[in-house]
């Protein structure tokens, strides 16, 4: 299991890299700012989508991201 720290210092980097550092920033004033379930966020996000949709949107979606 990762620590806290490096768990941290991973997402940042995931954030800045992705997002850049203003919406990086931005992002996180938002989920500081409300309450955030991440599991009911989950459940909404893909509702009662089946597995197999699920992995092949990941699938199209990591083949559309490679560098």
């Amino acid at each position: 299991m990762t620590s806290d720290t490096a768990l941290k210092h991973e997402g940042m980097k995931i954030l800045l890299e992705r997002l850049g550092a203003v919406e990086a920033e931005r992002f996180i004033a938002l989920m500081r700012r409300e309450p955030f379930d991440y599991t009911e966020w989950q459940r909404n996000l893909f509702g009662d989508m089946p597995l197999d949709e699920f992995l092949k949107k990941a699938d199209e979606y990591s083949k559309a991201t490679e560098a």
